[in-house]
C-alpha cells in the first residue's frame, strides 16, 4: 500500500514548522521496548523513513539515557539532517520503567540550558527545529523554563518549543511567554481522555498536536499475542492494561478493528493509524517500529480512507467505559498529565 506513495505535508501548529503528515518514533530503537534494535538496522529503518518520505523523527534525552540520540546522529551523516524535522526532549532524568514507574523531573533554567547543549552533541547538529519539555516539573513555575528555552530560540540552538502531557492550564501559561507550536500527547483509539481539554484548548491557541503511541503501543495492531512475543524486560509487560486481567476484556476491542480491517482490505495497524490521521490536519501521528516492512504498513494508513459511519464504529468499539487498565500505573498518572506547576510569584533562582 506504500509502495509508490507519497508522503503528504503539513504545517504543525501556527508558527511555520513544515512536518511530513506521519512522523518516526524512535524510542523503541533504544529503550524501553525490550533489546536495543542493532544499530545498523536501526540506521537502516531511518533512512528507510526519510527517503519514503517520514521526514519527522522523534527522540529524547531520558531514551536509552542518550543512546536514542546517538544513533540519530549517526544516521545523519552523509547530508540527512538537512532532509528532516527533528524533535527531542528534555526534562526527565533517572528515569526507571521496572515495575512502577520512578522518575526525577527538572525545569529550572539551568537544566533547560545544559540538556539542550548535550543533545545538541550528541545528534551531531548546531540547532534542534523542535524541543520539547518532556514532562512539566511541579516544582518551577513553567514561565521560568519557558523563559530559557525562549533564550535559546533567540540564540538558533532551537527552532520552536514543544510541551508534551502537560495539562491545559500549563499550556495557556506557556503559550503566553512564547508560542508553543505543538503539544505531544497519548492519542489513539483506546486513549481518547485528552478530547475533552487538552485538544480543545491546543486548537484554540494554534498549537499542532504530536499523537504519539498512535497503536496503543502495539495492542491495536497486533492484539493480545503481542505481550506473548514481548521480550522480559519489556517494559509494556508491566502496564495496566496489558495484564492478563485487563488483557482478557481489551482483546474485544481489537477483535472489532481487525474485523472492520478485513472488509476494508487494510491491517488493523492501518485503520488504527488511519484513525488518529483522520481526527484533523492539525494532526500528526509518530508511531514506531523497527521493522521496515511494519513502517511501509504505517505509510500505507494516509490512504485509508474511513467515512463518518467508520469513524462512529470504530470510537464505539473503544469506548472509554470499555477499555480495561490506566494508560500508566497509578501512582504516577496524575504526574504525567494533571500536574501544575507554582505561580511564577513563588519562584527564587537558588
Amino acid at each position: 500500500m506504500a509502495e509508490g506513495y507519497t508522503v503528504p505535508r503539513m504545517k504543525l501548529g501556527s508558527q511555520g514548522l513544515e512536518v511530513s503528515a506521519q512522523g518516526l518514533g524512535c524510542m523503541g530503537l533504544s529503550a524501553y521496548y525490550g533489546a536495543p534494535t542493532p544499530e545498523t538496522n536501526a540506521v537502516a529503518l531511518i533512512r528507510h523513513a526519510v527517503n519514503a518520505g517520514v521526514t519527522f523523527l522523534d527522540t529524547s534525552d531520558i531514551y536509552g539515557n542518550g543512546t536514542n540520540e546517538l544513533l540519530l546522529g549517526k544516521a545523519f551523516k552523509d547530508g540527512l539532517r538537512e532532509k528532516v524535522e527533528l524533535a527531542t526532549k528534555f526534562g526527565i532524568t533517572n528515569l526507571s520503567v521496572h515495575g512502577d514507574v520512578k522518575f526525577s523531573l527538572r525545569g529550572d533554567p539551568e537544566h533547560v540550558r545544559s540538556a539542550c547543549e548535550a543533545s545538541l552533541k550528541r545528534l551531531g547538529v548546531t540547532c534542534i527545529d523542535l524541543y520539547y519539555q518532556h514532562r512539566t516539573d511541579i516544582n518551577v513555575p513553567i514561565e521560568v523554563t519557558m523563559g530559557e528555552l525562549k533564550k535559546l530560540v533567540e540564540e538558533g540552538k532551537i527552532k520552536y518549543i514543544g510541551l508534551s502531557e502537560a495539562s491545559a492550564l500549563t499550556i495557556r501559561r506557556a503559550h503566553a511567554v512564547h508560542p508553543i507550536t505543538a503539544m505531544q500527547i497519548e492519542w489513539s483509539l483506546w486513549s481518547r481522555d485528552v478530547e475533552e481539554e487538552i485538544i480543545p484548548t491546543c486548537r484554540e491557541l494554534g498549537i499542532g498536536i504530536v499523537a504519539y503511541s498512535p497503536l496503543g503501543r502495539g495492542f491495536l495492531a497486533s492484539g493480545p499475542k503481542l505481550v506473548d512475543n514481548l521480550d522480559q524486560d519489556d517494559y509494556r509487560k508491566t502496564l495496566p492494561r496489558f495484564q492478563q486481567e485487563n488483557l482478557d476484556h481489551n482483546k474485544i476491542i481489537y477483535e472489532n478493528v481487525q474485523a472492520m480491517a478485513t472488509k476494508k482490505s487494510c491491517t488493523p495497524a492501518q485503520l488504527a493509524l488511519a484513525w488518529v490521521h483522520h481526527r484533523g490536519d492539525d494532526v500528526c501521528p509518530i508511531p514506531g517500529t523497527s521493522k521496515i516492512e511494519n513502517l511501509n504498513q504505517n505509510i500505507g494508513a494516509l490512504s485509508v480512507k474511513l467515512t463518518p459511519e467508520e469513524i462512529a464504529e470504530l470510537e464505539a468499539f473503544a469506548r472509554p467505559d470499555l477499555v480495561k487498565g490506566d494508560r500508566y500505573h497509578d501512582n504516577n498518572t496524575a504526574t504525567y498529565r494533571h500536574a501544575e506547576t507554582p505561580p511564577l510569584s513563588s519562584w527564587k533562582e537558588a
